[in-house]
Formats: C-alpha cells, structure tokens, sequence
C-alpha cells in the first residue's frame, strides 16, 4: 500500500497527553460501564494505526485482523487526503447542492444490480438498518419482520428488535410479537446440520421454517412486511449460508407481501472477493441494502440503497427525509476514496487470492489439531470453530477466549472470538493484508494450537497418574497407551511448528 511518507517514517509514539493508568481511570469515570473494551484485564491504548497494523503507546506493533471498518487499511494516504481537503473546504448538509454526494450514489448504485438505483445516505449501520425497516413498512403497510437468529443489526430501537445477538442475552428487552425468529443457517452447529442430514438440501430445509412464518400470517390476513438478514452472519460465528437460501427464502418473502434486506454492513465492498456485495454469492437481488462500517474506512458514514419503485412510495407520504449528516460533503468524498481505493488497488482480488489461501492453510491446521472442529469462510471472512470434541461438536469457549488472549499477549496479534457460544475465532482484517501477514497469523495461531494440546496432555497425564491406585493394571496401561498415541501426535505437530 503506498502510504505516505510521512505516514510511513517512523514508529516512534505519537505524543500523548495521559497515561495508559491515567486513561484507564478517567474512563471508569466517564465512560458508561456498558461500553464493551476489548481484553477488559489488560485493555490496549492503542494510539497509531497504519495500513493493518496498529500500535499502541509504548510502540509496540499489532497485527489487525479483525478491523473490517478500516477497509482498505488504517489511515490510507488517499483516504486521509480526500477527507481533509474536503473538510478544509466546506462540510455542510445534504440539503445544498454538492458534486460529493452525487457522485458517491453514482458510484454506489453502478456497482449494484438492477433495479437497486437510488441512495439515502445516514451515518452508521444502525442507521442503514432502522431506515430500511422504515422503507419496508411504509410500502408494505405492514409492520411484521422476519429475522435470523443470532443476527445483529445495530443499537438503535427499531433494529435492536431484530437482533436476537442482543435481545436473547441477559437482560435484554422481550422480543415483540411482531418480530418472528427463523433458525440461524449454520450447517455446523446448528439446528439442520451436514452430520444429522448429509445428503439434504440444507439450503431447502433452513428455508422451510421462513417458509411456514409466512403462510401463517397469511393465513391471519397479515403477511409479513419484511425480511432482514446480514449475507454472511458474523456475530452469529462467521455464518455462510447453504446454497441456495436466500433464493428460497426471498420467494416466499415476497410470495407474503414482504421486502428482502440485505444487511451488508460487515461483509460488503468486497471482501468476499469472489464478488462486490457478499449477497451474490447466492445469486439473488434484494429489494433494499444497507451499507456502512467499511464505507468510511472508519469514518462514520453508510447508505441505504433501494429501488425506484420503493424510494418514491416513502416520498409519497410528504413527510421529508433529512439527515443533519447523512450525505455530508467530508463523508462522501471519503467513501468516494474507498471505493477508488479498492478498485485502484486490486483489493477485491486480493480478497480473494488470499481467502483461499487461508481457508486452504487452516483446513491444514484442522487436519492437525483435533480441538479445530470447522473451518469456513469466503474470501477475508474467515471462522475458525474450536471444540472440545469432533464427534459431538461440542463448543469450546474456554479455549477460544484464551486463544484470543494469547494471540495478543505472545504474538501481537489481534483476532476476536464470537458466536452463539463464543467459540468462533474470527478473521476479517484490513482488506490490504498480505501473503506475510496472513503467514504471521498462521504460525502464531500454530502455536496457539499446539499449546492447547500440550496442556490438555498435561492434564490429562495427571488424571492418568491420580488413577493409578484405584484402577486394574490392564485399565491404566491402555490409558496411558492412548496417552502416548497423542504424546506421539503432539510431537509430530510440534515439529512441525519449529519447522515454519
């Protein structure tokens, strides 16, 4: 990535004002407790970042693969320029005439299918979500939606209604009779898995539940005003649907009256590689998309993109949309530099090159290390499943946390774990990560690995030792047989590692 010089000269810390204790302190303060930080024991004060690296006040270097928002790298040099130009010029709202944000719906919009041709711009992914719902209803005249379990789709009331991720935890607000819930398609863990039914169209049988929703509320003489569904989950644990999916479930959505929303938030402009927008891989068209995080890289804008057809409707009520931010002349001309950014850089091939190659790497390391359960993913949105056991798939989330810790603490590395059961390590890093990086990730996530089984071998040749004066002879020299097997097998993988 051609960063700047003066972007590139040095690592030395940016100055700063506060210590990392000093820091710590006024935000126990000032900072609502609800305000989720990562690694809560030993939080990072990161203070610089550049490219898919990060770095904190000490100087130390992070290696980012979790920052889907800062899309085509941290502090890109063209991205940091269009904003500052723009900024240094004029930064008014949408109600004034301005080349920016035109140009940035021209630009959107090309990149859509037909008929997906005009643009409402807001601020965030929250937003994008709450207005599409506002859209669906308003044309529908219906207020039911149908959501996936363990989708997310953003803080604000309306979408906070239709994520089951937040309302199902502890605590969380009941979920409205309005709201209809259809199982999460994850063919690994979930309700309709590739074990239970090999030879299934799982595409058909994930379909069937949203199929049954909408046949009942037209049977009450309701239908359903819309369905909304992130194209790939990511909170849901790096979800890929099966096949065919969302072209049945469209069908019977729009058979009860319903729009179909896709929610590319997280997984759009491509980072699937294969294609710009992730709901392509299913081959289908929705009748509204949202977009936001990767928009800006980091810079808070997003859309909303829809047809003619429905924009004009939500025109019709003559009540008038306006956005004090939304469609800014600073947001535009930065999400104008992303999507030149990617284009100009081959990210979305890069995206794809290099998903393959860690897709490929990790189906490796599955084959090694039998605490990896699932390896899934689609150019750089990769999930890694750790269990405690393959036969029964059994979530390991002890293990998946201290991955996550030890990654940062040893390697200098940043991944997140999610998922319904928290034990999904997720990749999804800056879209300008490189065939080392991914390398770097590899070896530490080796390490990682093969710890987990040195330990669980310690543990457990000690239960083995414990029951060695209560258990026959003949029990204890096949346990401790089977413990040799998997000392054997520790061995060949440690090899292995040193070898890297």
């Amino acid at each position: 990535m051609p960063f700047a010089q003066e972007q590139t000269k040095s690592v030395a810390v940016a100055s700063e004002q506060l210590s990392k204790t000093e820091t710590i302190k006024l935000r126990n303060k000032h900072i609502g407790q609800a305000c989720q930080l990562f690694y809560r024991s030993d939080p990072l004060k990161i203070v610089r970042g550049q490219g898919q690296y990060m770095f904190d006040e000490e100087g130390t270097r992070y290696l980012d693969c979790i920052n889907n928002v800062a899309h085509v790298g941290h502090c890109h040099p063209e991205v940091v320029r269009a904003g500052a130009l723009q900024m240094a010029t004029i930064s008014t709202n949408n109600r004034f005439l301005h080349d920016e944000l035109v140009q940035c719906a021209q630009t959107l919009t090309s990149k859509m299918p037909e008929p997906l041709s005009v643009c409402f711009f807001v601020n965030s992914g929250s937003e994008a979500n709450d207005l599409a719902l506002r859209l669906a209803r308003n044309f529908t005249k219906r207020q039911d939606v149908i959501t996936l379990d363990h989708a997310y789709h953003g803080h604000l009331q309306a979408v906070m209604e239709v994520s089951p991720y937040k309302f199902n935890q502890p605590g969380g607000e009941k979920k409205p009779d309005y709201v209809h819930v259809a199982p999460c398609p994850d063919i690994y863990g979930g309700q309709f898995t590739d074990k239970m039914y090999p030879n299934a169209d799982l595409g058909a049988l994930y379909a069937q539940p949203i199929e049954e929703i909408c046949q009942r509320q037209l049977a009450k003489g309701q239908g359903v005003a819309a369905f909304i569904a992130e194209s790939l989950q990511s909170c849901g644990g790096q979800i890929l649907p099966p096949a065919g999916y969302f072209r049945a479930v469209y069908d019977a959505v729009r058979s009860a009256g319903g729009l179909c929303i896709a929610d590319e938030v997280q997984v759009g402009f491509g980072r699937v590689g294969s294609h710009y927008w992730a709901f392509e891989t299913q081959n289908v068209v929705p009748d509204i998309v949202c977009v936001a995080k990767p928009m800006g890289n980091g810079h808070p804008v997003g859309a909303v993109v829809t047809t003619q057809e429905i924009a004009q409707a939500f025109h019709a009520t003559g009540v008038a949309y306006f956005n004090t931010y939304g469609g800014n002349p600073v947001s535009c001309a930065i999400a104008n530099a992303v999507m030149r950014v990617i284009d100009q850089e081959g990210l979305q091939q890069n995206a794809l090159q290099l998903g393959d190659y860690l897709l490929r790497e990790c189906g490796h390391l599955k084959q090694e290390f039998e605490c990896i359960g699932d390896v899934r993913g689609v150019g750089l949105f990769v999930g890694i499943e750790l269990v405690e056991e393959r036969e029964g798939r059994t979530p390991d989330t002890k293990a998946a946390r201290w991955v996550v810790n030890r990654m940062k603490q040893l390697h200098q590395v940043l991944v997140s774990s999610d998922g319904p059961n928290d034990n999904v390590i997720k990749l999804k890093p800056p879209m300008c990560f490189s065939r080392e990086n991914a390398d770097e990730f590899l070896l530490a996530f080796r390490e990682c690995l093969a710890t987990l089984t040195q330990d669980k071998l310690a543990t457990e040749a000690a239960t083995v030792a414990a029951a060695a004066n209560s258990t026959t002879h003949g029990v204890i020299a096949s346990t401790a047989e089977t413990l040799a097997n998997k000392t054997k097998l520790f061995e060949r993988q440690d090899r292995l590692i040193k070898s890297v």
